[in-house]
């Protein structure tokens, strides 16, 4: 690191202003700080100092969703071979899971990292950091065989219309990674449900994939899918019945990183223990969400109504939502107060939406992107209560 260090000291001068190549001094700052902590610090006035930058902020929910990742392109692989009825090894399962899911990854950091490169030398300001979390999202909300072109699409979309439009980093009112999907599901829905997108045919290497014909009776659904077609009971990609054993796991059809509730949970206590994301926001969700099917329940109108309120809460993208999503703390409230608000609201209209729309089984995603909307005035409500109640006891 220190010949690093060394190196990048010696080239910085080219970089800044004067030198042979100051006009990309915003890309060279955006390395510099990735890879170091930047040693300049305020001179005058008062300031909050804290020992981790947004980068190192960014970087932990990276390190966090680590665990999903994994379990996704393991799970890709398992989906291909279990529907092919062919034996494999946990290599031969994992490599084909990365092969087909690392193109997306690229594809991501390429196009919003190259478009975020591109607006901070426009604005010449430095590179914003938030893309380092939204870039490796928006991968593992999506179905494996979703193509490459149209994740593309779908990424310069929300990069510009959902961040760069609004101020970049720290001023967009919306998720992007979720702008993404929302933009791949109304634009593209036949590549975002349906029983075909969620088992890849075969990794992006051309040779992995077996050419065999599928099983009889194989079923590409998702958990959720099925209980919206009035299934008589939830099964895996060949028609096995799920336990809620097999739901915690994660061995079903499903996007990417969405499936495993245990490698999410490894992921929400990395957040926690480090202080990144809100107990508050993520219990919450997790509580309207649970009363709400609880409530369903009751009634039972429907199979979605009917299905167990612990089902609801491990199938689809909830946990995933909970954890990732609705704590981001960009677009979300900032007030304590405001986030059980904002969470518990988003578990309630997560499952209204499932129940009260058996045609869009997953609501997680309509739900967080409508309480992102109301953030900002849930904020205000609980500031400006704040605020006569001070005015209230001076007045005494």
């Amino acid at each position: 690191m220190k010949a690093l260090r060394n190196f990048l000291d010696k080239v910085k001068p080219s970089f800044e202003e004067g030198g042979k190549f100051h006009a990309f001094r915003s890309v060279f700052d955006g390395f510099e700080t990735f890879l170091f902590v930047p040693n300049t610090t305020a001179k005058r006035g008062s300031h909050i100092h804290d020992c981790i930058d947004s980068k190192r902020a960014m970087s932990m929910v990276v390190i966090a969703l680590i665990p999903a990742l994994l379990f996704g392109m393991y799970n890709v692989g398992f989906q291909h071979y279990l529907v092919h009825g062919e034996e494999a090894s946990f290599w031969a399962m994992f490599i084909f899971g990365f092969l087909a899911v690392l193109p997306k990854i690229v594809v991501s950091y390429v196009v919003g990292l190259g478009i975020e490169f591109v607006v901070a030398q426009w604005r010449g300001e430095e590179i914003q950091e938030g893309f380092l979390v939204s870039g490796m999202l928006i991968p593992l909300i999506v179905p494996v065989e979703c193509p490459l072109w149209i994740l593309a699409i779908a990424t310069a979309f929300a990069v510009i219309f959902a961040k760069e439009v609004f101020g970049g980093t720290g001023y967009n009112i919306f998720n992007v990674a979720l702008i993404t999907r929302a933009f791949l599901f109304f634009a593209y829905p036949v590549k975002m449900s349906g029983d075909a997108v969620w088992v890849a045919k075969d990794a992006l290497c051309g040779g992995i994939g077996s050419e065999n014909a599928l099983l009889d009776g194989v079923t590409g659904a998702t958990p959720l899918g099925q209980v919206s077609t009035g299934a008589a009971e939830i099964t895996n990609a060949i028609g096995s019945s799920m336990s809620p054993m097999d739901m915690i796991m994660g061995f079903y059809p499903g996007s990417i990183g969405e499936t495993s509730v245990i490698a999410i949970g490894i992921g929400a206590i990395i957040l926690l223990f480090t202080g990144i994301a809100s107990w508050k926001t993520m219990l919450s969700v997790f509580a309207g969400g649970i009363l709400t099917a609880m409530m369903f329940n009751s009634i039972g109108a429907n199979e979605v109504m009917s299905l167990p309120w612990y089902e609801h809460i491990l199938l689809g993208g909830f946990c995933f939502g909970a954890v990732f999503m609705a704590t981001d703390p960009v677009t979300s409230p900032r007030t304590e107060c405001g986030k059980y608000i904002y969470g518990f609201l988003i578990g309630f209209i997560a499952i209204v939406i499932r129940c009260l729309n058996p045609g869009y089984p997953e609501g997680m995603m309509l739900a967080i992107l409508l309480m992102n909307l109301f953030a900002p005035l849930i904020d205000h409500c609980f500031v400006q209560a704040n605020i006569k109640r001070r005015l209230k006891r001076a007045n005494r």
